[in-house]
């Protein structure tokens, strides 16, 4: 049987999967459409909640990036896990014990105003439709590669899949098909883990190989990680970072980012008691370390085998780097896998200086003394992991179930996303705001056009993404960070917060983050286009767009206090909400005054 036919196999197994589930809980009701009866399981809703939160930038790009980058790219690994803690420990029950279906719907009564509600609906949908950019563009990758269509058939084949199973599931079909999805994920994340771990380290276990010894060379493998990277002009892998002030704002946007997310708060109002929420955050912590601890022993190890793979000589024993370097691989010499990813595009050589061999190295270096005109190669960070598994040598069925994994990744979250941004636009602004006397007929049906309307926008904007998966995704979460989270953590700890506070606080992060999105990123949503218009230098304090939602959220915390000071205190009514929300009732009553 051909790859192909293996992965076609595996592919289309997995979305006949997704498809019936979707039918089998197809949503009959609004509240199912919502949050699926509200009676999902904790260990269900962890397992799903993980699928949800893990998506084509944790599956495809994170350990892409960690390849890339090495110790510098750990802050996206740090800031998605530290924010998960936060919004497990910190918002998850005490929205759930408020009882509303989104986040627009708690910051909307809780602030007891509409115009509340309308900017935590315009918050909600910019930073959801910038994070689905990222799942489309991630889907893309996988579809075009193990499906062999193009970049864009792939994109479009992703949105169709999801609008089967998504529009006509809502939450109730998304949640059990995330559950499939995580499954197959995991599976197909870890088992090309263990085999590569165990092919260039002698131990199985991925995250103890990546500190184990390199097999071929005898030394330690992050040392003869670095040993390869440095002989090619490129930072040590195990580096420190010199911008200590980038990277803690990047891990901090990274963290609120993740507490703030809207597709994921609203997996927590699933459950039927809030006690379910605090159980199911706690399942969906440990379903998501599984991926999280393996990740970096996958990023060290793809970068090894992508440089011992253009460099031979560096593989086994070297006493000499700088002379291995001197021996790339011939062109017309590539392995098979090299030729298979030049097809999608995301692979690229250019032999500059016409000696048939392939150069690449940092052209940062001057190299010009080895006959060398600039690196040669490019690289998409994105199919590191998708090609790990050829670039072993690994067996057909592991290369078709990564295939699978890596579309369940960007669909599973992108059908949180897209029902989020339905759920805000038909419950929120149409039920609530414009038309309260909708019946439910209508306002499923409202929903349903939402939702496919998102979907032609993702993909649309898919197609002509400003970044790759994971940066797009960092971006998302940094709107999210700067204008959700804060409103969420003062309308819950908070009783004299009130709603010009909120309001204010929400537009500010969200106008200044935005500002120095577009001024210091120069990223325009132009198709056929994807441009940094500005160098580092300009940016403020060596402050990276993508770490400025942590900016972002200071901003909306201090204008956010400092306007309520100034204005009326909320009502006693939702004081006493507050009050209710955060503390048992009766807590306290036993206390001697």
């Amino acid at each position: 049987m051909s790859q192909f036919a293996i992965n076609l196999l595996f592919v289309g197994a997995s979305f006949a999967l997704y498809i019936g589930i979707a039918i089998w809980a197809r949503a009959g009701s609004t509240k199912d459409f919502y949050v699926a009866g509200g009676g999902v399981h904790p260990i269900t809703n962890g397992m799903a909640t993980a699928a949800d939160w893990m998506s084509a930038a944790s599956f495809i790009s994170m350990a892409g990036l960690l390849a890339s980058g090495g110790y510098a790219n750990s802050t996206f690994l740090m800031g998605w896990t530290g924010g998960y803690v936060i919004l497990a420990m910190l918002l998850a029950p005490y929205l759930r014990k408020f009882g509303k279906f989104t986040v627009p719907d708690f910051i909307g009564d809780r602030f007891y105003s509409n115009t509340a509600r309308l900017v935590a609906i315009v918050c909600l949908i910019v930073a959801s439709v910038t994070y689905v950019i990222g799942q489309m563009t991630g889907a893309g990758v996988a579809f075009s590669r193990f499906l062999e269509v193009s970049n864009t058939w792939g994109i479009w084949l992703a949105a169709l899949i999801v609008f089967l199973y998504a529009v006509f599931g809502g939450m109730k079909g998304i949640t059990y098909t995330q559950v499939a999805q995580y499954i197959v994920l995991i599976i197909a994340y870890t088992i090309p883990a263990v085999f590569i771990a165990f092919q260039l380290t002698g131990n199985p276990i991925p995250m103890f190989g990546m500190f184990s010894t390199h097999t071929e060379s005898g030394v330690p493998l992050l040392e003869k990680l670095d040993d390869v990277v440095n002989a090619l002009g490129f930072q040590d892998y195990t580096a420190d970072v010199d911008n200590k002030l980038n990277m803690v704002l990047f891990t901090l946007s990274l963290m609120v980012g993740t507490a703030g997310l809207p597709h994921v708060i609203i997996r927590f109002f699933t459950v039927p008691k809030v006690a379910d929420a605090r159980w199911s955050a706690g399942w969906a912590l440990v379903f998501i370390a599984l991926l999280y601890l393996t990740a970096p022993a996958v990023g060290s190890m793809a970068r090894l085998n992508l440089m011992t793979t253009v460099y031979p000589e560096m593989a086994g024993q070297t006493e000499n780097y700088e002379e291995a370097a001197n021996n790339p691989i011939l062109y017309e010499e590539r392995p098979d896998w090299f030729r298979t990813w030049e097809e999608t595009g995301l692979i690229n050589f250019t032999d500059t200086n016409e000696d048939g061999r392939i150069q690449f190295y940092n052209d940062a270096t001057d190299y010009t003394d080895r006959g060398w005109e600039g690196n040669e190669l490019t690289v998409n960070n994105d199919i590191l992991v998708l090609a790990n598994p050829e670039i072993a040598n690994l067996p057909g069925w592991v290369i078709g179930l990564i295939a699978a994994g890596g579309i369940a990744a960007a669909l599973s979250t992108a059908a949180g996303l897209l029902l989020a941004i339905s759920s805000a636009i038909s419950h929120d602004l149409i039920k609530t705001m414009i038309n309260p006397k909708i019946t439910e007929k209508g306002e499923m049906l409202a929903a349903r056009i939402s939702m496919g309307g998102a979907i032609l926008l993702a993909t649309y904007l898919g197609l002509n993404p400003p970044g790759f998966a994971a940066q797009t995704v960092a971006l998302a979460f940094g709107i999210a960070g700067a204008s959700l989270f804060p409103a969420l953590m003062m309308g819950i700890f908070s009783k004299r917060m009130n709603s010009p506070g909120a309001v204010a606080g929400m537009l500010a992060g969200l106008v200044c983050t935005l500002l120095y999105i577009f001024t210091y990123l120069g990223w325009f949503f132009v198709p056929g286009t994807n441009m940094l218009a500005n160098t580092p230098d300009n940016w403020i304090l060596g402050i990276s767009p993508l770490s400025f939602g942590a900016v972002g959220a200071m901003i909306n915390f201090a204008v956010a206090f400092a306007v309520s000071r100034v204005t009326a205190a909320p009502p006693q009514e939702i004081q006493d909400l507050v009050e209710s929300v955060r503390y048992p009732k009766g807590a306290g009553m036993a206390v001697d005054h």
